[in-house]
């Protein structure tokens, strides 16, 4: 079951209000890290931790996708995922989960997510964290120079993916700026997570040990075919 406390419809909730009360007006900085999370794992939360401590970000939020726009592999239900999320942040007091696209519905578009935010909470700085792969791939995103004035990006540096600029593998786009934070290199993603429960692979220590047991009580992922 979702954890109500990880449930925040449109309004601001009476924390969030005595929050922005107390700071009287200074805005936050908050990270941003979007994504199927299907299902999240120690990877997500590795490079979360990293972005937060280097940058003195005062929370990381995680937000699933509804319906992501660029992939095809079958969705668990939006409960299993938020559920897990709960699971997996609950111990880390600045790791907050927020529903906004799930509730939103339709496919899910980052910047859509952003300008709401930023009309929400004109005062907070926003970084929007990102691996290598979605870094190289941002110029595809839906009005992605919109969004890169709406956010500060940030990525996550990943071997096999040249973040130097001289370099001649270096892609053409995106022509933003960035802010690069180095984590330690898990070779991990929700596809080979997938996989292993499929065939029967030892999951343990890839994702927390919650999220681990509900995958098992619920059953999910043993469809050889949901990769």
């Amino acid at each position: 079951m979702v954890n109500p406390k990880c449930i925040e419809k449109e309004a601001p909730t009476v924390k969030e209000k005595a929050e922005l009360e107390q700071e009287n007006g200074r805005g936050r900085q908050i990270g941003i890290m979007g994504g199927t999370f299907n299902p999240v794992h120690i990877a997500h939360l590795v490079a979360a931790e990293q972005a937060m401590t280097k940058l003195r970000l005062d929370e990381v939020w995680f937000i699933p996708d509804n319906i992501p726009p660029n992939k095809n592999a079958p969705l668990t239900s939006a409960k299993d995922r938020a559920t897990m999320l709960d699971l997996a942040t609950k111990d880390n007091p600045k790791f907050r989960v927020k529903l906004l696209e799930l509730f939103r519905g339709g496919v899910s578009y980052t910047v859509d997510t952003m300008r709401y935010l930023k009309e929400k909470a004109p005062q907070n700085n926003y970084y929007l964290i990102m691996g290598s792969d979605q870094v190289n791939s941002f110029h595809t995103w839906k009005e992605a120079s919109t969004l890169a004035k709406l956010v500060t990006l940030v990525g996550i540096r990943r071997p096999g993916y040249p973040q130097d600029p001289q370099d001649p593998q270096y892609p053409q786009y995106p022509q933003y700026p960035m802010i690069w934070v180095d984590a330690p290199d898990i070779q991990l993603s929700s596809t080979a997570i997938r996989r292993s429960v499929a065939t029967g692979t030892s999951i343990r220590y890839l994702v927390p040990e919650a999220v681990r047991k509900y995958i098992v009580e619920k059953g999910l992922y043993l469809d050889e075919t949901n990769f």
